[in-house]
């Protein structure tokens, strides 16, 4: 049965000059559990266990994005004999523009039927909801893939080198805390209400968010996946994803850690003007954001290109 709103909360102070969609999100702040309207519970199987799951947020109408993730960084292969896997994680279509969603409903199925990489709940894909996506994920990997041994959750307008992301990751131990990326540390919560970051007192009354690694790209070890769906189970939910985790780590008595190669708010070199697009760049890097989809095709394919030639002293 659908999970109804709780309007207890009315009574919050000040609660009708918040925004109206602080006031839904704290009217369905309790509802944690939605079910699926597409899965893909065999991802995970066969002998040779997944090495590296990628779990892209995106959303129904993002079908140019996860198209090129899938012709790129989020190919589905063995990197040396170790699997990567990829999954799509949305939410559904804002009820307003009925026609619009009747037709991205069908082409998230289309797209279901033909990669089984995605994972649909029935919960509306906003903002606000994603960090509902991650508790989501936490919970279907305890059920259908419990032995990947690390996750990347990024979103689907970053690039990923996925061989340098292997690579860091083999030096890192699955049974381990790790939880890695861009570390923000003393963020303070958004009190404007037009932001759309805005989080009132009543939802966080604190000066600073717990540490923790921006949403653009994040990696975590199978010990950290466990932990924190542990945390997550008696954490309230809370409207920010990436500070939602940090949340979540602190319960777990857990700390984040800094990667230079994860770069989720761009490239750019000391004293220009705007982001570089230079391959050379991009060569040590693991994450970074954000990306147009023709840009992650270019990008892709400059730096796999064996004509590539970079002189030395071009670091970021």
């Amino acid at each position: 049965s659908p999970c109804v709103a709780n309007d207890s909360v009315n009574a919050t102070v000040d609660f009708e000059q918040m925004p109206a969609r602080i006031q839904d999100f704290l009217r369905y702040r309790h509802c944690r559990h939605f079910p699926p309207l597409w899965d893909a519970p065999a991802k995970c199987a066969g002998r040779r266990g997944v090495f590296l799951l990628l779990a892209v947020k995106s959303s129904p109408a993002n079908y140019e994005r996860r198209e090129l993730i899938r012709r790129t960084w989020g190919q589905e292969r063995s990197y040396s004999g170790r699997q990567v896997r990829r999954l799509f994680l949305l939410g559904t279509p804002a009820p307003e523009d009925a026609e619009s969603a009747g037709r991205l409903a069908a082409l998230v199925g289309l797209e279901a039927r033909e990669h089984g990489d995605m994972l649909q709940w029935a919960f509306t894909d906003t903002f606000l909801n994603l960090t509902l996506k991650h508790l989501h994920l936490l919970e279907w990997l305890a059920e259908h893939c419990p032995h990947a041994r690390f996750l990347l959750s990024c979103d689907d307008d970053v690039f990923v080198h996925t061989a340098n992301v292997l690579r860091f990751l083999e030096t890192q131990r699955p049974d381990r805390h790790l939880f890695t990326g861009q570390l923000m540390d003393g963020s303070v919560p958004i009190r404007d209400s037009w932001s759309k970051y805005f989080v009132p007192p009543q939802l966080f009354a604190g000066q600073a968010y717990p540490v923790y690694c921006s949403g653009g790209g994040f990696l975590l070890s199978s010990h950290t996946i466990g932990a924190l769906r542990t945390a997550a189970r008696h954490t309230p939910l809370f409207p920010i994803d990436d500070a939602y985790m940090g949340m979540c780590l602190k319960r777990a008595g857990l700390v984040p850690s800094s990667h230079e190669g994860i770069r989720p708010f761009g490239v750019q070199l000391p004293g220009a003007p705007q982001f570089s697009f230079d391959p050379c760049l991009y060569r040590e890097l693991l994450v970074v954001h954000r990306f147009a989809p023709y840009e992650m095709l270019l990008m892709w394919k400059a730096l796999h290109d064996p004509g590539l030639s970079c002189g030395h002293g071009r670091r970021i």
